[in-house]
């Protein structure tokens, strides 16, 4: 592995066994690629159906979590999620439209209409459920500084936050890793280019169409993470 992966996963050392979070994106899949080259050898993936536009990317995590040999990967359907807040959020696909990143303004950057309420909170809440269950206490997930817009659920305060609160656990206390999470995605891209990662086999539009649109926020941060990593997204083409 790369010298920079190699410092970033230097927490996993002595970590045999983890779940992650696997949503199909640039970020969770770098992660679960970096995870298995640090040594995590038993690594349990866990993806979602929440109701999402772009479930397409459900397909990519079903892809990758093969490509990894991970020892389990579930799909866990949740889609009351999407139910319950399709009025909140353009990714439920009852929500409404996602918009361009450039009709974003400056106050809907700090937390835009493609932000689902609670989601990361729900999904690390069930993933430590999971690590628990199957008797592991680590648990990683792909949380990024997104450069151009953001989510309170994706931040260090945050990671650190919840891992307190999981800590009251009188047991074995599940601890939450976020290696990401002061990193711009061009810095995630070069780790994964490292590593060797498959990013033709990633999704990462939100709009839910069979080829990237290329305007929505999620879709013009990726051009940028890889134009800042100085190669050309392997999705591009496609469009």
């Amino acid at each position: 592995m790369a010298t920079d992966a190699n410092r970033l996963f230097e927490d996993c050392r002595g970590i045999t066994s983890a779940v992650c979070l696997l949503s199909g994106g640039v970020d969770s899949t770098t992660l679960l690629h970096g995870l298995r080259a640090a040594g995590v050898r038993d690594l349990h993936a866990l993806s979602f159906i929440y109701g999402q536009r772009h479930v397409r990317e459900l397909d990519m995590a079903r892809y990758q979590a093969g490509l990894a040999r991970v020892s389990r990967h579930d799909v866990i359907d949740i889609s009351f999620l999407g139910a319950l807040t399709a009025g909140r959020t353009a990714l439920a696909a009852d929500g409404p439209p996602v918009p361009d990143l450039s009709e974003l303004s400056e106050s809907q950057r700090r937390q835009p209409p493609t932000y689902v309420p609670h989601r990361n909170l729900l999904f690390l809440a069930m993933a430590s459920a999971a690590a628990e269950g199957a008797g592991l206490t680590e648990v990683f997930y792909g949380a990024q500084a997104q450069d151009d817009y953001g989510y309170w659920d994706c931040t260090r305060e945050f990671v650190v936050r919840l891992n307190a609160t999981l800590g009251l656990n009188r047991d074995r206390p599940v601890t939450i890793h976020a290696p990401f999470v002061g990193l711009a995605k061009a810095e995630v891209v070069k780790i994964g280019l490292a590593l060797g990662v498959d990013y033709q086999h990633t999704w990462t539009c939100y709009r839910g169409g069979k080829t990237a649109c290329g305007t929505c926020p999620s879709c013009m941060e990726r051009a940028a993470a890889f134009r800042g990593a100085g190669v050309s997204d392997p999705l591009a083409a496609a469009r």
